[in-house]
């Protein structure tokens, strides 16, 4: 299994409007009304949205390939870019979704330490993102990859509130 990981440009708007509806009904139509999802893939994925993010230079997407195969991507904020002030020192992790059949493969550890390079790259002293509560199995993993909640936070998706998780690594 040959692995490589590339940087979004906006030639790849399609590519990531398509890897990034995929990866989020995957992980959370079942637990969401269909009228919810498709609001919220109507929102973040649309190609005015997709273009200003991939426009933001704080903002750096990343996808992952396995034998030439698109199987996951990552999203990283810094700056005025992340979704809650954190610390004048923080990197966000604000995405980071692997293809439901390449589950158990490694690949979210392998995204997740790609997040936790750049922020060292850049001088970074804490990595954090938000888990909303009912994803057990992403709170697990991250809690297992040395990251604690420090805190919480609500977005709605559709007409439903979802209280998150934010849980930060410090880097050494």
């Amino acid at each position: 299994m040959k692995t490589s990981i590339r940087k979004c440009t906006l030639e790849d708007l399609q590519l990531l409007q398509d890897i990034g509806t995929e990866t989020y009904n995957e992980t959370y139509s079942h637990l969401n009304t269909p009228e919810n999802i498709h609001e919220y893939l109507e929102t973040a994925f649309n190609t005015e949205q997709l273009t200003k993010e991939l426009s933001n230079p704080s903002s750096t997407f990343l996808f992952q390939y396995v034998d030439n195969m698109l199987t996951g991507y990552l999203k990283v904020n810094e700056g005025k870019a992340q979704t809650y002030e954190i610390g004048d020192n923080a990197l966000e992790i604000e995405r980071i979704y692997v293809k439901n059949t390449f589950h158990e493969k490694g690949l979210g550890k392998l995204l997740l330490q790609t997040g936790i390079d750049i922020a060292r790259e850049r001088n970074k002293s804490e990595i954090w993102l938000g888990i909303w509560r009912k994803n057990k199995n992403a709170i697990d993993f991250h809690q297992k990859m040395g990251f604690e909640k420090r805190g919480d936070y609500s977005i709605f998706i559709g007409d439903e509130e979802q209280n998150n998780y934010i849980m930060v690594k410090h880097l050494q």
